[in-house]
């Protein structure tokens, strides 16, 4: 089997630890014209950050909000702040730092992670970064999704592999850690093609996983592409076969941060199997230990 998050907070940690989603006001590279205009093709307006607290409230008042939202189920009271929405290393490093020491100043947050894509890592960047994993442990989560050009080409996420392997370098280099998001399922693609890029991510050195089920979610190019029939969604079996390739790929030392992703279900167009998270986890568990 393969190391859960959960078996990996409570190593660090000594503890569970929730993530506090948050949205730091960041765009992208690829909405505003610096890569692109249109965002990746399963992006929807919220960047990714669907579950993130409101933009417009401070990250003290973000954090306040999220706590409550999760304290029933965490009764240790531990943390991770997890800026989540869009690229959050695409700004000026003023405001990064200010973001970044706001939400780790308090005592229960024992963590920051940051989403981002890895054409948004200069050097500046990673430097502050690394300033901040010497305060309170940093991870870096970097959307590869899949290695395969086609698919790259589609998807629009206007980057080489070349760029991904380079950030996870420089980022390792700097005792950071890094967890890379793959999406199984893309159009045109096999189980094998995902277990490459799986296998592709581990021999770069992440430290962890994230697997997304490839979900078509309303007001996405995606979902004009989906409508006029030119890919179907993956089942809930195919999507435990095309897992279970691709956690054959990973050893015991890199986590699996979770098994599938979903989006909210206000705006889920397809699979809508996904919209059942408790019977899908307990599926693709009960799958996976056969």
């Amino acid at each position: 089997m393969y190391t859960t998050l959960n078996d990996h907070y409570r190593e660090k940690y000594g503890c569970k630890v929730y993530k506090l989603s948050l949205d730091g006001g960041f765009t992208c590279p690829n909405r505003d014209g610096t890569v692109g205009t249109g965002g990746c093709i399963f992006c929807s307006s919220h960047g990714g950050g669907e579950f993130a607290e409101g933009v417009c409230e401070s990250v003290e008042e973000q954090l306040r909000r999220a706590r409550l939202r999760v304290s029933a189920k965490n009764k240790a009271g531990k943390y991770i702040a997890y800026f989540q929405a869009f690229s959050n290393t695409y700004a000026p490093l003023s405001r990064l730092r200010q973001l970044y020491e706001a939400a780790m100043e308090p005592e229960d947050i024992v963590g920051l992670a940051i989403g981002t894509r890895p054409d948004c890592l200069p050097p500046e960047t990673v430097a502050l970064l690394a300033q901040c994993n010497r305060i309170k442990p940093v991870s870096v989560e970097l959307g590869l999704q899949t290695i395969h050009a086609a698919s790259a080409c589609y998807i629009r996420r206007g980057y080489e592999n070349a760029v991904y392997f380079d950030a996870v370098r420089r980022l390792k280099a700097a005792g950071l850690e890094v967890v890379t998001h793959i999406i199984l399922g893309l159009p045109g693609e096999a189980a094998e093609m995902a277990a490459q890029t799986t296998a592709a991510a581990v021999a770069a050195g992440t430290d962890g996983l994230k697997f997304h089920l490839l979900h078509v979610l309303r007001g996405t190019d995606l979902e004009a592409d989906y409508r006029a029939g030119k890919f179907r969604c993956l089942e809930l079996e195919e999507y435990a076969r095309w897992l279970k390739a691709c956690l054959e790929q990973v050893p015991k030392t890199v986590v699996v941060h979770r098994i599938t992703g979903d989006g909210a279900k206000r705006d889920l167009v397809a699979p809508l199997w996904s919209a059942d998270k408790k019977r899908v986890l307990n599926y693709l568990n009960k799958a996976l230990s056969e």
